[in-house]
Order: C-alpha cells, then structure tokens, then sequence
C-alpha cells in the first residue's frame, strides 16, 4: 500500500513553481525581444570603407626649431683667437709643409692673468621637427604635416562615407 501524501506537500508545490518561473521567464524573454530591435536601429554602427594606396611626393620642406645656447668662456686681451683646425685639402697641405719643414713660427706671447675676463659665448642651433609634405593622390593635390621625412612615397589612408543631411529642424 502506498502512504497517502497530505495536498500540502511541498513535493507536489514544485511542479507548479517551476512552471510560473518558466511563463516568467518566457515573459522577460518576449519583451527584452521586442525592444531589442528599437534599441539596435538606434545605435547601427556603418562599417568604414577604409583602403590604402601610394601617393607621390612633390615636395618636402623641413620645419625647423630654433634653440638658443650659452656658455662662458675665458677671452683674453692680446692673444690672437685660435683658428679652427682646418679640413680636407688645407690640412693635408699643412702635414706636406710639416714633414717637409716648412716656416716656423714664433710662439704667441702669453697674456697674463690680468688680462683675461670670461665672456658668455650664445649660439644657435636649428633642428628639424616637422616636415610640410606636398604630394599628389588620383590627380589631387595635398599638403600634411609629418614627423618624418616620407621619400618619394607616401602611403595614405582612403576613407570614403556617404554624406547625411542633417535633419530639418537644426
């Protein structure tokens, strides 16, 4: 004989629990479907045309900055300023005339402490830092500014989209 369960039990309450979740959830399901479709017009991403390709340099022109530096140096009265070293052909000349025992000269007198003062010396300096590219690209002349010398080529990136009108009332 089989005991008799009370209607009260929990085990015959299951089946019908798990049917209200499942109409629940059949329920959240139907309405998150419908609005999905609203909700993805809105926010429709265009995939890009985007291609590459090479275009021809006509010119480059370096943009330059301009730094300023100082220092101190010693300057002293009577001592005739010191020649740079001479390049090239000039400095084989003076190794020929030395071997050869060429003039000698006599010694610059030297100036005494008193008259020397230390003198600031500026110099400039100019660095490239950019560089106007003109260049031409299916018959149409550009000009961009790079970091970076492009040579003879510049490869260029080709975007094309469709034009939308701005809506009427703005």
């Amino acid at each position: 004989m089989e005991p008799s369960r009370p209607a009260s039990c929990p085990a015959q309450a299951r089946p019908q629990g798990r049917l209200a979740f499942a109409c629940l959830l059949l329920a959240c399901v139907l309405l998150a479907a419908l609005a999905l479709p609203a909700a993805a017009q809105e926010t429709v991403v265009p995939k890009r045309n985007v291609r590459t390709g090479y275009a021809k340099v006509l010119s480059v022109t370096p943009v330059y900055q301009t730094l300023t530096a100082s220092r101190m140096e010693q300057q002293c009265e009577g001592a005739e300023a010191e020649e740079p070293p001479r390049r090239g052909i000039a400095r084989l000349v003076d190794k020929v005339k030395d071997a050869l025992g060429g003039e000698e000269e006599a010694p610059a007198p030297a100036p005494s402490a008193e008259d020397c003062r230390m003198v600031r010396v500026e110099r400039e300096f100019r660095r490239p830092i950019a560089y106007d590219v003109d260049y031409i690209y299916r018959g149409m002349k550009y000009r961009s500014r790079l970091p970076y010398d492009p040579g003879h080529r510049l490869k260029v990136q080709v975007t094309l989209e469709p034009y939308v009108a701005p809506p009427d009332g703005e």
